[in-house]
């Protein structure tokens, strides 16, 4: 008797933002290594994730949208781009649906394709940040979704104590890159040698490097005037360049503006310290094994529900892997130029706070490991897993 051959899967993907464009594409390209041609992708992505094959529904540029007026202002047509893709998801039927990061867009599309069928499986590829604020929702996402996979290690442990769906630590993009953010021999030398050379990261939207980008000048023009010797470097991206030149043209001391991804880890790789906006970009430079000091200032508005809103002691990512507050933090009225510049002049220094920090981050290669397997495979495994349980007949 002929075996029988396993009919082509289909696998719906929704991705809206770059940085889960690129998972999406390291995601699909195991998943064809798995598959091979017995495997259709469908659903809405950008550049990368059409490179693997991706005829994406719209372009996710039309969701660039930054600020809560733009946001009201366009609402209409999110909510039509919505129901649009729920609409295509439960029309094709797939053997799964993942959905990555973007929540206040793929979360909606994931409740009315799980109301319309519920056959669909769910795949949750980065977790909401339910252990940071909104802790509700870990409870509300087991009516639509059937698996989350986490980029930290703690995420498993936070579901199950708010009683969400299954969660698995699949790991963090990041460790996959330690390479180009590790310095060689000549690398190191030039990071410990003078004066240190000192990165500013500002934010990666214009409204953060608004936010931002006085605030720091001052802070350190002060530490300059304080007689601290130092090389500054401000990485940023193409489409920001013209944002960052404008706003450091008055700054005190001018900084190196270096642009692109390359030129921003070649920077990392021999940078001695940090002054960052918090957000992801402290895991990196906590992976890198730089020290920092970290700043947020967003408007009245924002401060005053995210006040209301936190769950957390620390909103720094590398503090919330580590599990210990090494880093310290600025927030809102307390992230002044007095404040920065002191605690610059620390980290650029053989201190304690210095000290504290490099210790700390020597131990985040062995809290994130993910053993021998990367985090597109073990994501990957997972959807393969949840895709099967939902197999059509």
């Amino acid at each position: 008797m002929m075996p029988t051959r396993d009919p082509q899967r289909k696998i719906f993907l929704i991705a809206t933002e770059e940085s889960g464009d690129r998972l999406g594409s390291a995601l699909m390209k195991v998943l064809r290594q798995r598959l091979g041609d017995g495997v259709q992708f469908e659903g809405v992505g950008g550049r990368t994730m059409a490179r693997e094959g991706l005829e994406t529904l719209f372009p996710i540029e039309e969701l660039s949208i930054v600020g809560f007026a733009a946001v009201v202002q366009q609402l209409p047509k999110i909510l039509g781009l919505i129901r649009e893709t729920a609409d295509a998801v439960t029309e094709s039927a797939p053997d799964a649906l993942v959905i990555i990061d973007s929540p206040d867009f793929t979360h909606r599309v994931a409740r009315r394709v799980r109301a319309k069928n519920p056959a669909i499986p769910v795949v949750d590829y980065v977790s909401p940040s339910v252990w940071a604020w909104r802790p509700g929702r870990a409870r509300a996402m087991l009516g639509y979704v059937d698996h989350v996979l986490g980029l930290l290690p703690f995420e498993p442990e936070e579901y199950r104590k708010l009683k969400g769906p299954p969660c698995s630590y699949v790991g963090h993009p990041l460790i996959e890159q330690l390479p180009s953010l590790r310095p060689n021999l000549d690398e190191q030398k030039r990071r410990d040698s003078e004066p240190p050379v000192l990165l500013v990261l500002p934010g990666s939207r214009r409204s953060e490097i608004r936010h931002h980008l006085g605030l720091f000048g001052a802070a350190l023009g002060r530490l300059q005037a304080e007689g601290r010797a130092f090389e500054l470097m401000l990485p940023t991206m193409p489409h920001l360049e013209a944002t960052v030149r404008a706003g450091v043209a008055t700054w005190p001391v001018k900084p190196q503006i270096v642009v692109g991804e390359t030129e921003r880890r070649a920077a990392f790789r021999i940078a001695r310290a940090a002054l960052a906006k918090s957000g992801t970009v402290t895991l990196e430079l906590a992976l890198s094994g730089i020290p920092m000091v970290t700043a947020y200032r967003v408007g009245a508005m924002e401060a005053f529900i995210l006040r209301r809103a936190i769950q957390v002691s620390s909103v720094i990512l590398a503090n919330l892997v580590i599990g210990k507050d090494v880093i310290p933090e600025f927030l809102q009225e307390d992230c002044t130029p007095e404040k920065l510049a002191a605690a610059l002049a620390e980290v650029l220094s053989e201190t304690p706070m210095r000290k504290q920090q490099v210790e700390a981050f020597a131990q985040l290669d062995t809290i994130m490991s993910t053993g021998n397997k990367s985090p597109s495979v073990l994501a990957a495994d997972i959807v393969l897993t949840t895709m099967r349980k939902g197999r059509r007949s």
